[in-house]
């Protein structure tokens, strides 16, 4: 009998290197939800209504790769079936595209501030994070992540609009920094929050001029769908291919397919929806002009405020007001676009801020080195 002192079973070493996620404060004490980019908008009646139906037949399973969902996504943008691959969330699929492209040892390069699940990610794949800074606008520094690229880089993560500071890449730099990008590298374009940025051009026409180009999108943002997990990928047969082989059988629901199906069939509603979240955006963004506050424009459903080191205090007022946002610690605080009294806490939760005892003075809350840049029309 084994009598030396038990330690349980010891997980790989790399699971307690892994940065959290992180955490907003307030949630399930606040009145108004501020802080996960989810929309404020229910999904469309047609998809609920699809889910509900689904629901009933969930003691078999959904088709293997998400057919049906593929097909809705081929016969829309006119795109061959073998160009998608569907998952649970484009964050499944990210981490599928990094199994098949990102060996151990190699390295992803992605800007810094972006999404906080790319690290993760990159790490449970065995590959090498490379974080190249935001430029002084909050932007993606192309140049800077160009130069970065080396003999051991394997994937270049784009996020556009950027999460968490909605700062948009226009068409012409991608394409430059596509024609500039060696061939072997896969270049991942994440566009979870493209439909609210009205860049005015569809990335899919560069699929045929750029085959390491790989184009992610998601059903959690506008069209509502978050908690029901759907996401897809338009990329080279090869390489949809490729992520097909490595995701798991059965990885879409049922539930999921048929919401997002419904959700895919209802332009309208979607339409309806992003302009709801865009004239709100708008709204705040006025707002916050009018209070002198410097900030990038956004290109999401929500809104970025450099804070710098007072971000967690004007996440902590929130909080107090009411409304939960995402604060990052050094360097500002997101605001996810929910209704206007959600908008109003924000704002209030500033005044509060900007109002000190008498004698002295009030720190500011925007870094002095964001841009102007702010539109009340959609992104720029």
């Amino acid at each position: 009998m084994h009598t030396g002192m038990a330690t349980g079973p010891v997980p790989l070493p790399v699971v307690g290197t892994l940065p959290q996620y992180s955490r907003a404060a307030g949630l399930g004490t606040v009145k108004w939800v501020g802080s996960s980019n989810e929309s404020c908008i229910a999904p469309a009646p047609s998809a609920v209504a699809a889910m509900t139906e689904a629901a009933a037949g969930t003691n078999r399973y959904p088709g293997i790769a998400g057919e049906k969902l593929v097909m809705a996504i081929s016969d829309t943008l006119g795109l061959s079936a073998e160009q998608i691959a569907v998952g649970a969330g484009s964050l499944a699929l990210l981490g599928q595209i990094l199994s098949a492209y990102a060996p151990p040892g190699s390295s992803v390069i992605y800007a810094w501030r972006s999404y906080e699940a790319y690290p993760i990610l990159i790490a449970l794949a065995g590959a090498n994070s490379v974080p190249v800074a935001l430029d002084a606008c909050h932007r993606h520094d192309l140049e800077a992540i160009g130069a970065a690229i080396g003999a051991d880089t394997s994937v270049v993560l784009l996020c556009n609009p950027n999460n968490p500071t909605g700062t948009v890449l226009e068409m012409w730099e991608i394409t430059e920094f596509l024609d500039n990008a060696p061939r072997e590298v896969l270049v991942v374009l994440d566009e979870a929050y493209t439909e609210y940025s009205f860049s005015g051009n569809d990335s899919a026409e560069l699929l045929d001029k750029y085959p390491n180009l790989l184009i992610l999108r998601t059903f959690s943002k506008a069209y509502g769908l978050a908690g029901a997990r759907a996401g897809y990928l338009l990329a080279h047969t090869d390489i949809a291919a490729n992520i097909r082989a490595v995701a798991p059988p059965f990885g879409l629901s049922s539930l999921a397919q048929a919401g997002a199906v419904a959700a895919w069939a209802d332009i309208d509603y979607l339409k309806a929806s992003v302009a709801e979240v865009v004239a709100e955006r708008d709204y705040l963004a006025s707002e916050l002009v009018a209070r002198g506050l410097e900030f990038p424009s956004s290109g999401g459903n929500f809104v970025w405020i450099p804070a710098g080191f007072r971000s967690l205090e004007l996440e902590a007022a929130c909080v107090a007001h009411g409304v939960s946002v995402r604060a990052f610690q050094g360097a500002g605080v997101r605001v996810t676009i929910s209704v206007r009294e959600a908008s109003e806490a924000v704002l209030a939760a500033l005044d509060s801020l900007s109002t000190l005892p008498s004698g002295q003075a009030a720190s500011p809350i925007a870094a002095p080195s964001a841009p102007k840049n702010h539109s009340t029309g959609g992104a720029s």
